[in-house]
């Protein structure tokens, strides 16, 4: 599986263009919705997925939505259970705390997740924008006990692990 990561918008959100052979998936596509589709190109968009609906994660949904006729999959729509969209297999992970609706997409193959503004390096995403502290306490409680060697994708800035994350992070 390969990973993209697109920069985008006033905010400097992290749109992930996910890809297996011609198919691909768009995380969070946040702004600038001609650039992502040009990324994209010729390959085929199976879905969507969006780690909760803060303006700089969708702001390009409606448009990419439009443009490949695919299905968007975020916390309204989905369950934390594991799915198969196209070639591409991943388990959902409920994640309050910085919003009620923060969601993180877990590709156990690749050892990966997609955690929005969930966790970032040395932090975690706030929790004043229709979130809760306890909440988000209660989430990375949650994570700890996931394998270490997890590859984190955060909603904006750069890629940690979760192993890092344990040792560093105040927040863990």
């Amino acid at each position: 599986m390969k990973i993209d990561k697109i920069v985008v918008g006033s905010l400097f959100e992290n749109c992930y263009i996910v890809s297996i052979d011609n198919k691909c998936l768009v995380i969070d596509p946040g702004d600038e919705a001609n650039r992502i589709i040009d990324f994209i190109g010729d390959m085929e968009v199976v879905g969507i997925l969006v780690t909760h609906n803060h303006f700089d994660h969708v702001g390009a949904l409606t448009d990419i939505k439009n443009k490949y006729k695919v299905d968007v999959y975020d916390f309204s729509n989905l369950e934390e259970k594991e799915y198969n969209i196209g070639p591409f297999t991943f388990k959902v992970i409920f994640n309050p705390g910085h919003t009620s609706d923060s969601i993180s997409f877990y590709f156990e193959k690749e050892t990966v997740m997609f955690v929005g503004d969930f966790i970032f390096k040395n932090s975690i995403g706030r929790c004043d924008l229709g979130g809760n502290y306890q909440e988000m306490e209660e989430s990375i409680n949650k994570l700890k006990e996931f394998d270490f060697d997890i590859t984190l994708y955060p909603g904006h800035g750069d890629k940690t692990t979760l192993s890092y994350e344990k040792m560093h992070n105040p927040f863990f």
